[in-house]
């Protein structure tokens, strides 16, 4: 038997016990908001710890005088300021400028599936970004819109634009390319950011969404991710399918704007496809050589000195997947020399993926690193100036209007 003094104690501890729970309910959810999608991105883009990697005076001299270029960084995917030195991840505006970058293509990604793997996915499986793009809180509009998630990461890379506008513009045309090369030559160390897609899913069917792709300021356009979709065949999807009749359709709209066509993640088929309908440049913005890691993610050589012969590049990785485990700016070396022996030194190019969901074994302000062990390689400085940033610059002067 409970006395009415007890029965009230037990019910005011109740009451009390009833606001403080959803109180912490709602400190748990917070908490989650705040702190697992940087827990999720600092386990999903890991720099493996190393001591400092070795520079010679002449690799820092000659890294300090050229142009270097990236292909590939998907930074805009994750939930945090790229114009601050981050704790994590492997790309930032600070880590841009210490690794002495001069261009950076920015890709957003708007797809991925649940499972994902280099052999074979199905564009049906669960979609990865989805609970990314909530569990970041990005706009509700792009929680069930591939067209708003490609739009939502240019004006993520707009906004930091307009945030540090010393240290990072955008490029969007020939001119804006040359502006700012002019700039950089006059000792300035911004970076230009340069938007793409990896993967034209975006599209979502239909090829008038490219406007709106173009206005948001993407210029290199990936046709496939790591599925099928309404373009065609991946590398990565349920048969080696080749371009649809609506692929082709954008290929030819793309031919026509300033933009740069990219067939990394496409079909062998999709890629023979392209190259029999134009004779525009294009390019691999992140892969490997298959003579020296004969991985299924690694295009064929033969194909890769067609794509060589449109006057287009190969971005070379730096993960182990692409390089075959060794990840290392030597192991790095070793690819991009054996890239220099398959398609010829005019045609390679850096394609780091970097903060897409790889390990590596540097982050871009060690690039100099790569630099020295390219000359330790044997490569000459002429052509680690081409691997570095002038073929890359060649392929943008052609395509950017």
């Amino acid at each position: 038997m409970f006395t009415l003094r007890q029965l009230k104690s037990k019910d005011q501890t109740m009451r009390t016990a009833l606001k403080i729970i959803p109180a912490l309910l709602v400190l748990a959810v917070a908490g989650f908001f705040i702190f697992a999608p940087g827990y999720i991105e600092s386990t999903r883009n890991a720099v493996v710890p190393h001591d400092p990697y070795p520079v010679s005076d002449t690799a820092r001299a000659l890294h300090d005088d050229m142009i270097v270029g990236d292909w590939h960084a998907d930074s805009l995917l994750w939930n945090r300021d790229i114009t601050k030195r981050g704790d994590r991840g492997q790309v930032d505006v600070p880590r841009l400028i210490e690794g002495g970058v001069a261009i950076q293509i920015f890709t957003a990604v708007t797809k991925s599936p649940a499972g994902q793997n280099y052999e074979e996915n199905s564009a049906d499986a669960f979609d990865n970004i989805t609970p990314l793009a909530i569990g970041q809180l990005w706009p509700v509009r792009t929680w069930n819109s591939i067209l708003e998630r490609a739009l939502y990461q240019a004006e993520k890379l707009h906004k930091a634009a307009d945030k540090d506008p010393e240290h990072l513009t955008i490029i969007k045309s020939l001119a804006d390319l040359e502006a700012h090369l002019a700039a950089r030559a006059a000792g300035s160390q911004a970076v230009g950011g340069i938007l793409g897609i990896e993967g034209a899913h975006p599209l979502e069917g239909d090829i008038a969404n490219l406007d709106k792709i173009e206005a948001a300021g993407h210029r290199i356009i990936g046709l496939q991710h790591f599925f099928d979709n309404a373009l065609g065949g991946s590398l990565h999807g349920e048969g080696n399918l080749g371009l649809t009749d609506f692929g082709r359709a954008v290929v030819a709209d793309i031919e026509g704007r300033g933009m740069v066509l990219d067939l990394a993640h496409s079909s062998p088929q999709v890629a023979r496809d392209v190259l029999a309908m134009t004779d525009m440049p294009v390019i691999v913005s992140h892969s490997g050589i298959h003579g020296y890691c004969p991985v299924k993610r690694n295009f064929p050589d033969d194909l890769m000195r067609e794509i060589a012969a449109t006057g287009g590049v190969i971005g070379m990785g730096y993960w182990a997947e692409v390089a075959c485990n060794d990840i290392t700016p030597s192991g790095i070396a070793k690819m991009i020399k054996a890239g220099i022996d398959t398609v010829g030194a005019d045609h390679v190019s850096l394609g780091s993926d970097f903060d897409g969901s790889v390990e590596t074994a540097f982050d871009t302000s060690e690039l100099p690193a790569l630099t020295s062990a390219m000359l330790d390689a044997g490569i000459s400085e002429a052509d680690i100036r081409k691997i570095a940033g002038e073929n890359m610059l060649r392929v943008l002067r052609a395509r950017l209007k």
